[in-house]
């Protein structure tokens, strides 16, 4: 049997970076569903016979749809969900079903244990905003039709952004406290959940195999690299010396959650250091405010690299913005309270987050993982994923290259979406590297969840959790343009993509080509038409100016001079 291990003091843990102990974002950022039947008011009691019946049901401790269907009650839509979801948030590459192509998701199923724990974190609920100080700064702007009879029928998306101020929104060291004192709470269950008797000796003796302990790898990370670095048994005193080719002795659950708890109160313990410190001196400039500048050259300072491999774009404001591969630190990256700006994020990516923007547009290259999109305005948002998440959002529209279906949650007014309309040189080989297929774009078949958010903290009116969120309506196909991206990239403008990997649907072509006619024919009649040099100078004058007024009308006039700029 395994030696006690000796206590961390949280002094220890801060000095060395590889033995901090972290929440692992992604599934409490990208892996809740608000499908009721997920709730459940005592999760241990609920979900330790679901798990025998699972096992019961398989005969290599994985699931697949049917089978997650029949236990949990759900549909099959859903429970289809559930696996694309699991396979978006996993931690290991190496599992299955993360590795498995699009029509073998289901074939391949989910570890029973990942399924448990995956269920058992729906009952998370996010760290809740801090509320205005000055209810006067906000303005009663959203449809009174909203389902919510209360406070959020006041306020729109952005606005209920607003009202609370980036200053009183959980910053990220506030959300990793959260989620580690949740973490912390129900350690004891979760543990529970993958525990094993020992062979004779009862249910009062447990213990966790090394295979069992690597489960817990999908919730807890150690160090900054997570699931890119060691294996989670391999972080631990358990299993770190461990003989490749014999098995690990099991360990008692008890001495693993003794362990777990005093990792996650030393990391607590410096947080709350770090915290005061910075409370008490100087704050770093990836924790402060950026305030919104109008001139381009000012935003160069808008992103900031965290130290867990996310980049944060934040607070431009009137201006154009390029980020390509070269540029981003890490496999994530966060855009947050950006207005009336172009930007672009050119490069392959994991996980992309999108939040409380307004009148924007906003091109994010190849995303493996998830994005997700929420609290934002008549944005136009344009990428290439492998699914995406939009939740309370109003008038936005949204061209997708997505291999599963838009998953639409929560309060949203107005969305469209429409087939992905763009490319840059890079874009093939971007989406090569993080596992996108151009050949599926399923944008338009958007499946429209609960309109509340059992995870947001907020308390909503009886009733509401069983309305559905309002769907996304197509964009015409006479209104659907092509977007050119400006060709600033300099060194790397020397990619084989020449025009957008994924096939217009015949609509959409049909109303392009006719375009492309038209365009041609009016060039023609230009050119040919029977005028003297004096008048063609006229006409080419008056085209200008028309075309100079529309640049300033629109605020597009902005991108040609951070364009110059650069």
């Amino acid at each position: 049997m395994t030696e006690p291990t000796e206590p961390c003091t949280s002094s220890s843990l801060a000095r060395d970076p590889t033995t901090v102990i972290h929440p692992r974002r992604e599934p409490f950022e990208h892996g809740l569903l608000p499908i009721p039947r997920f709730i459940f008011s005592d999760p241990a009691q609920t979900l330790i016979p679901l798990k025998q019946k699972l096992l019961e049901l398989s005969s290599n401790q994985r699931v697949d749809s049917a089978a997650i269907s029949e236990s949990l009650q759900i549909s099959i839509e859903h429970a289809r969900l559930v696996l694309d979801t699991l396979a978006s948030v996993l931690h290991s590459d190496a599992e299955p079903l993360v590795a498995a192509k699009l029509d073998e998701i289901d074939s391949v199923g989910v570890d029973v244990h990942d399924l448990v724990l995956f269920l058992y974190i729906q009952s998370y609920k996010r760290l809740l905003p801090r509320t205005h100080k000055d209810s006067a700064a906000v303005t009663d702007v959203w449809p009174s039709t909203s389902a919510f009879d209360g406070y959020l029928s006041a306020l729109s998306p952005l606005q209920l952004v607003r009202s609370n101020s980036r200053r009183g929104m959980p910053s990220q060291v506030d959300e990793e406290a959260h989620q580690l004192s949740y973490l912390q709470k129900h350690l004891a269950n979760i543990v529970s959940l993958l525990a094993q008797p020992v062979e004779g000796e009862g249910e009062e003796s447990l213990v966790l195999t090394m295979d069992r302990f690597e489960h817990l790898g999908f919730l807890i990370q150690f160090g900054d690299k997570g699931s890119e670095g060691n294996s989670f048994s391999q972080s631990s005193p358990f299993f770190a010396n461990s003989d490749p080719d014999m098995p690990a002795v099991p360990v008692p659950a008890a001495q693993v959650h003794d362990w777990l708890l005093q990792n996650i109160a030393s990391a607590l313990d410096y947080i709350s250091e770090r915290t005061s410190s910075k409370e008490n001196g100087p704050a770093s400039a990836s924790d402060q405010d950026v305030a919104m500048a109008d001139a381009c050259t000012a935003s160069v300072n808008k992103v900031s690299t965290s130290t867990r491999s996310a980049s944060f774009i934040e607070g431009i404001s009137k201006s154009s913005y390029v980020k390509h591969a070269s540029d981003i630190k890490g496999s994530s990256v966060k855009v947050l309270n950006c207005h009336e700006s172009a930007i672009y994020i050119l490069a392959p990516l994991r996980y992309a987050t999108v939040y409380g923007c307004s009148d924007a547009t906003i091109v994010i290259g190849a995303v493996g993982k998830a994005v997700r999109v929420e609290h934002c305005e008549r944005v136009h948002v344009i990428v290439a994923a492998k699914r995406i998440c939009i939740a309370n959002c109003r008038e936005c529209v949204f061209f997708l290259g997505v291999n599963q279906q838009p998953l639409i949650l929560g309060d949203n007014h107005k969305l469209q979406v429409a087939p992905y309309n763009t490319f840059y040189s890079q874009l093939e080989k971007h989406m090569n590297e993080v596992g996108i297929v151009p050949t599926v774009n399923r944008w338009d078949e958007p499946l429209a969840l609960g309109m509340v958010d059992p995870h947001d903290s907020l308390s909503h009116p009886a009733g509401v959790s069983d309305v559905q969120a309002e769907s996304a309506t197509r964009v015409d196909p006479d209104q659907f343009t092509d977007f050119v991206i400006p060709n600033w990239f300099g060194g790397e403008s020397t990619g084989a993509t020449k025009g957008n990997p994924f096939t217009l649907p015949d609509a959409y072509m049909v109303s392009q080509h006719k375009n492309q006619k038209n365009l041609g024919e009016i060039r023609h009649l230009l050119r040919e038409a029977p005028l003297e040099d004096s008048r063609k100078r006229e006409l080419s004058s008056a085209l200008h100016v028309y075309f100079k007024d529309w640049l300033y009308a629109s605020g597009n006039i902005r991108q040609l001079y951070c364009l110059q700029g650069d």
